[in-house]
């Protein structure tokens, strides 16, 4: 594990809101060094010297250097502007060499599965990070997981993946990396109900069957009285 060397000054009123923007101005990163039992220290970081350091990935063991001396630390946390994209805050956590700690080990997969170039499967990457517990110098920078013998429907769990000098601290049976089939399109096929509405709509809108001329219906004008039926009288014809 490459060790690396950075410096760092005293800092400052520390809460000060306007002292802090003035140090990122300046190039400078506001951090704070603290764990072993030791009382928390605030320093202030070069932005471009620590962005170099950490081009080789977060889990650096580093050597920091103040005015009260010096620390073995690794990064616990780290702040980024959400619009600048610039570091904004550090969190040093003093560790021993000797000790083993807990630390997050993104995950790299390599190789293309048989399910995606044979099968046109899609590869589902789950758990992007693992938990690992191991020295300080033993700290990997990833941890590389083969896909290519994985068919469709296979996966690859933590407890397929060989940690080296690492001990996992996730759960065994954890998915990490697995492949799936492609999902079909679905043709949305038209309701029954909402065919037949149709046709009764068509139905609806075709125009009425016309009555042929010289027919009426019985009870006009004209038509022929029913057998035995009176003949209606007439005003004015009545008895004398």
């Amino acid at each position: 594990m490459q060790k690396t060397i950075i410096l760092a000054e005293n800092r400052d009123n520390p809460g000060m809101r306007s002292k802090l923007s003035a140090l990122r101005a300046g190039g400078k990163i506001p951090a704070v060094i603290y764990g072993q039992e030791k009382k928390p220290l605030s320093v202030i970081v070069d932005e471009k010297e620590f962005c170099a350091m950490i081009k080789g990935g977060a889990n650096v063991v580093l050597t920091i250097k103040h005015p009260g001396g010096e620390d073995t630390v690794v990064i616990k946390d780290r702040q980024r502007h959400p619009l600048t994209e610039r570091w904004t805050h550090v969190d040093f956590h003093r560790i021993s060499l000797t000790e083993k700690i807990k630390v997050k080990v993104p995950v790299k997969i390599v190789g293309e599965s048989y399910g995606v170039k044979v099968q046109t499967g899609l590869v589902e990457h789950t758990m992007r990070e693992l938990h690992v517990l191991c020295l300080p110098n033993d700290i990997p920078k990833e941890i590389e997981l083969d896909i290519t013998e994985l068919h469709i429907g296979q996966s690859l769990r933590v407890k397929d993946v060989k940690p080296g000098k690492t001990e996992l601290l996730d759960d065994a049976n954890q998915i990490v990396v697995s492949v799936t089939a492609p999902k079909e399109e679905k043709v949305e096929e038209p309701v029954a109900g909402a065919v037949a509405g149709a046709v009764a709509g068509a139905a609806a809108g075709a125009e009425p069957e016309v009555i042929a001329k010289g027919k009426k219906e019985e009870g006009e004008d004209g038509a022929k009285p029913a057998a035995g039926a009176k003949p209606e009288q007439k005003k004015g014809d009545s008895k004398k």
